[in-house]
């Protein structure tokens, strides 16, 4: 069964920090595109970073521009959201999605999701 499985969402203070990881299991994503997306209730799923297959391009949505970085693991199979300077209204379930062919701010580009981690940030 292939998974994507994220962790590290917890309860930070407004102006903290969290690292969210995805790991994936059932298939290795290293030829993947990885991206981050967010839901928080009563709103819709939305786009927050993707990073190429390769690692070599990365792209934000400008609510988390120069906030969050999303990177990759030496063999490419696991991805990182590094978050900083977290605010009220980064709180969300974070998801972890992969997509092979083109990737972007789409949901529906993705063929691959995760459980999703609770990040809560408190002011």
């Amino acid at each position: 069964q292939v998974q994507l499985v994220e962790s590290g969402g917890g309860l930070v203070q407004a102006g903290g920090s969290l690292r969210l990881s995805c790991v994936p299991s059932g298939r290795t994503f290293s030829s993947y595109h990885m991206g981050w997306f967010r839901q928080a209730p009563g709103k819709e799923r939305e786009f927050v970073a993707v990073i190429s297959w390769s690692g070599g391009s990365t792209y934000y949505a400008d609510s988390v521009k120069g906030r969050f970085t999303i990177s990759r693991g030496s063999a490419r199979n696991t991805v990182y959201l590094q978050m900083n300077s977290l605010k009220s209204e980064d709180t969300a379930v974070y998801y972890c999605a992969a997509a092979q062919l083109s990737a972007g701010w789409a949901p529906g580009r993705y063929e691959y999701w995760g459980q999703g981690t609770q990040v809560t940030v408190s002011s």
